[in-house]
């Protein structure tokens, strides 16, 4: 962007999980019907669940609400949603669908979305984060932070759901912090000041590989390269190796095919998958357990007295390893509820 050129704020993009329909309905029942910008929308469904929620913004508010096809013309006054299952990206004057990898465990992600746009149109672009149980979005409010955009965060206090808005607020240097229905107001003070814009924004080279490996652009995917550093780590989705991504204060991780964590995420899910072998173990030693049980009985009534204190000496030493895992597993509850 040339230093001193006049731009717009006409591309909003918005991103909400859990609470999320709710505080979207209010937002877009609240914008004017001569907004200046197209809006795009995604919010976390869970697979297989078919989406309503163009019809219901359609009828809440005056803006068009649509699902979006591949290629669909940008246009200002619409609300583009994402349909389920896909990524909604943006490209210079045009919208994009794909199947790409999963961010944050979400397809469609609220990520892709803000930083496709932030690498499209830079300083021309306002990211709002709303409710939502996750952290999702908050690398996509970083990207559009660094492209010159605007960023607004609903206030976590009202918010139904408020670890969405809090995540972005610990990682990104926001510009607007407010409650649901001064946001909309926000939006339209935005969208109709045309602004100098005083600096150059150029566009990280991670963005632009990140950006292309949403959409599965195949220059990227067959290039060989990785955005950010070989962590040790592996991927939760495929088992490939996971690139740690430093974005001022977040750290993210990339796997080879396109997977993306932050790293809270990440954790959880590590956590996750210990919790899962730990019942996989604990099963197995019950099972354990139980069948030496049975080889005791039988090697005693063969009068195997040897064989069946054998038996019974593996069952004891099951049953005692899989009272250690039970409190393991009760333990990590307590803390969980805590």
């Amino acid at each position: 962007m040339e230093k001193g050129t006049l731009i717009e704020r006409d591309i909003v993009v918005i991103g909400a999980s859990a609470g999320g329909v709710e505080a979207l309905q209010r937002l877009v029942g609240n914008l004017s019907a001569d907004l200046p910008a197209a809006v795009f929308v995604v919010v976390h469904f869970p697979e297989g669940v078919p989406s309503v929620l163009p019809r219901i913004l359609d009828r809440v508010g005056p803006l068009t609400a649509v699902h979006p096809e591949d290629g669909t013309p940008i246009k200002n006054g619409h609300i583009y949603v994402a349909p389920p299952n896909l990524h909604l990206l943006v490209e210079n004057g045009a919208i994009r669908l794909a199947r790409g990898p999963k961010e944050n465990h979400h397809r469609p992600a609220i990520d892709p979305l803000f930083r496709t746009a932030a690498f499209a149109y830079g300083p021309r672009v306002v990211g709002v984060t709303l409710s939502g149980a996750d952290r999702d979005g908050s690398a996509g409010l970083w990207a559009i932070k660094q492209r010159g955009g605007v960023t607004v965060v609903q206030d976590p206090d009202e918010a139904l759901f408020p670890r969405m808005p809090e995540s972005a607020l610990r990682y990104v240097d926001v510009d607007y912090c407010l409650p649901l229905d001064e946001i909309a107001p926000l939006l339209a003070r935005i969208a109709r000041e045309a602004v100098v814009e005083k600096g150059a924004y150029p566009v990280p080279e991670d963005m632009e590989f990140e950006s292309k490996i949403a959409g599965l652009d195949p220059t990227v995917i067959d290039s060989g390269k990785h955005p950010g550093e070989l962590s040790m780590f592996t991927c939760p989705e495929c088992a490939g190796p996971l690139y740690e991504i430093r974005e001022g204060k977040l750290v993210r991780f990339r796997c080879r095919v396109g997977h993306a964590y932050n790293a809270d995420d990440l954790l959880d899910e590590k956590s996750q998958a210990l919790e899962n072998a730990l019942y996989v173990a604990l099963n197995t030693l019950e099972e354990s357990a139980i069948m030496a049980d049975r080889m005791a009985l039988r090697a005693r009534g063969r009068g195997q007295v040897h064989a069946a204190a054998r038996f019974e000496g593996r069952a004891k030493e099951a049953r005692q390893k899989a009272v250690v895992i039970r409190r393991i597993l009760t333990e990590e509850t307590s803390d969980t509820a805590s």
